[in-house]
């Protein structure tokens, strides 16, 4: 997993170190970061949004389908597939672009948490040293070890050097004054967000009290995002599902995110809570674009694009047509193995099934050279 990190968060790396060269200042760069990402996954969003309003658009033609074949769900979902191929629209048309959003997520995660790699690009050995030594000086505390596959090691590397800087010197002047000029700008409106949030500080000033904050605000941001989202989906669909599950997680992730805040740094909280409201900002201002009206122009115009691709290369299946032509081949096997739609008894279909796996493991035997007797598998 943390290679995965590495490789999405090169990128980005680069990005945010050019920003900070720029600002001179993590809490305002993180800002800046958190805007330009957004707007890079600013077409994944797009993408997303507009199917989804295209799907609400073809509900109530999905509704009349679903009263009209209630007892006959295979008869159902070939209409389904068959009008989904009509109108140009693939149900799964959101996956793709929300598993792009998790990949790059990797990225920015991984951007936020490794300064050492990716605003000073300081080698594998130096970083590995620095680590070592922020994990001796932690577990002598009377903290945990800082592990080195551990994501947020370098974070808190930075935290122990403002403490112990001296303990660092064997890395060279030039580590120490970097990461401690870091680690003031690593601020914002005052607040070190190098430091770990405390429920209970030993003192409370004005830094204490807003790194208590952070994680808070960091979980609400999450929950008004969540509660909206809630609220546009129960207005525009008057026949949701009850999801009762789903909505139990939903509302879980930020207390999740609430606990998991005060555990790290506050870079990491400040970064959810800027990533929270712009994402909360983007759905807004995509909601208000894609009105019902605006929805069935930009819906023609995605009709007519389909149909020209299909038309210019016909040989090529979509999504919907591979879906329907694999349903369509199920239905005839069942066909056939019921003798034309004639129910057969249990007995009979272990049979059939026994039969088949007999001839593949026959296959199997004949294609390695194995010997094979079918009097065991009688």
């Amino acid at each position: 997993m943390n290679n995965l990190y590495d490789i999405i968060g090169v990128p980005f790396g680069y990005l945010m170190s050019w920003i900070y060269d720029f600002v001179g200042n993590y809490g305002v760069a993180i800002i800046l970061f958190t805007i330009v990402t957004k707007l890079l996954l600013f077409p994944v969003n797009y993408h997303t949004q507009k199917n989804s309003a295209r799907m609400l658009l073809l509900n109530p033609k999905l509704e009349k389908l679903r009263k009209s074949y209630a007892n006959n769900p295979q008869k159902l979902s070939e209409e389904q597939q068959k009008l989904y191929q009509q109108e140009g629209i693939n149900p799964m048309g959101s996956c793709l672009p929300s598993f792009i959003q998790m990949l790059l997520l990797f990225g920015v995660i991984d951007v936020v948490y490794k300064p050492l790699t990716h605003i000073f690009h300081f080698s594998k050995e130096i970083r590995n040293s620095a680590i070592e030594i922020a994990s001796k000086l932690s577990v002598a505390a009377g903290g945990k070890e800082i592990r080195n596959n551990d994501l947020r090691n370098e974070l808190m590397a930075v935290e122990q050097l403002t403490k112990a800087p001296d303990k660092f010197n064997e890395l060279g002047e030039n580590f120490r004054e970097l990461v401690s000029e870091f680690s003031e700008n690593f601020t914002f409106f005052g607040v070190n967000l190098g430091k770990t949030p405390d429920v209970s500080p030993e003192i409370w000033n004005k830094e204490s009290f807003f790194l208590f904050l952070i994680p808070i605000l960091a979980g609400a941001a999450q929950l008004i995002h969540t509660i909206y989202v809630q609220m546009y989906q129960k207005k525009t669909r008057q026949q949701m599902p009850n999801m009762g599950c789903m909505n139990i997680m939903m509302y879980t992730m930020p207390l999740m995110s609430i606990w998991f805040a005060y555990q790290v740094p506050a870079g990491v909280g400040f970064y959810w809570i800027c990533s929270s409201v712009f994402t909360l900002l983007i759905t807004i201002a995509l909601n208000h674009y894609f009105t019902p009206e605006r929805t069935a122009v930009i819906n023609e115009k995605e009709k007519v694009k389909a149909k020209k691709k299909a038309d210019k290369h016909p040989e090529r299946k979509t999504f919907m047509q591979k879906m329907l032509e694999q349903q369509q081949a199920l239905e005839a096997e069942q066909s056939r193995i019921n003798g034309e739609g004639n129910k057969i008894s249990r007995s009979e279909m272990n049979k059939y099934n026994r039969d088949r796996i007999n001839e593949g493991r026959k296959r199997m035997a004949e294609k390695y050279g194995d010997e094979y007797d079918d009097k065991i598998d009688e």
